[in-house]
């Protein structure tokens, strides 16, 4: 060997034995090497990702949904007892129909009173001068639903008019 074969060499990288060309294959492919996720992998990933976070808040949508009818069945019924409350309190009770609205417009009401009869008792009339019962019949509605509504009933007793 001559001296500038010698230099040669000398600045070759140490290929540990092993054939120069199969060094360069080597170092022209790093990515066998390294670990890592593809394109692919990733992308599914994603994907999963997506249709995961997709059926949660549809859950979500759903359940909020249904927390907001309770608090409107809830607010219903409050009403619904304060209006039954009312009834016969500042004036005598009479058979009629009444209605009105509650919260801006947001739930309506109807009470509709009359004479209760004994459905086992029906040929029985009440006698004048006895105290008589009054059924009570409130319907609360609101939003466009038809399952949006309460109806409660009630009995009173009620005094007659000569005695009160």
């Amino acid at each position: 060997m001559t001296v500038g074969n010698r230099s040669a060499l000398q600045n070759a990288p140490n290929t540990g034995g092993q054939p120069r060309a199969a060094c360069l294959q080597r170092r022209n492919h790093p990515a066998r090497d390294q670990h890592g996720f593809t394109l692919i992998e990733v992308i599914v990933a994603f994907m999963m990702l997506a249709l995961a976070l997709t059926l949660l808040l549809g859950t979500l949508s759903g359940a909020a949904k249904q927390v907001r009818h309770a608090e409107d069945a809830g607010r219903a019924a409050l009403h619904a007892q304060s209006l039954l409350d009312q009834v016969g309190i500042g004036e005598p009770l009479r058979a009629g129909r009444s209605d009105g609205e509650l919260d801006d417009g947001r739930y309506r009401w109807s009470l509709e009173v009359a004479p209760w009869r004994d459905p086992g008792r029906a040929d029985v009339l009440p006698t004048a001068g006895t105290p008589q019962l009054m059924e009570l019949v409130l319907d609360i509605e609101w939003g466009d639903q038809p399952r949006q509504q309460l109806q409660s009933r009630a009995l009173r007793l009620t005094m007659p008019e000569a005695l009160q």
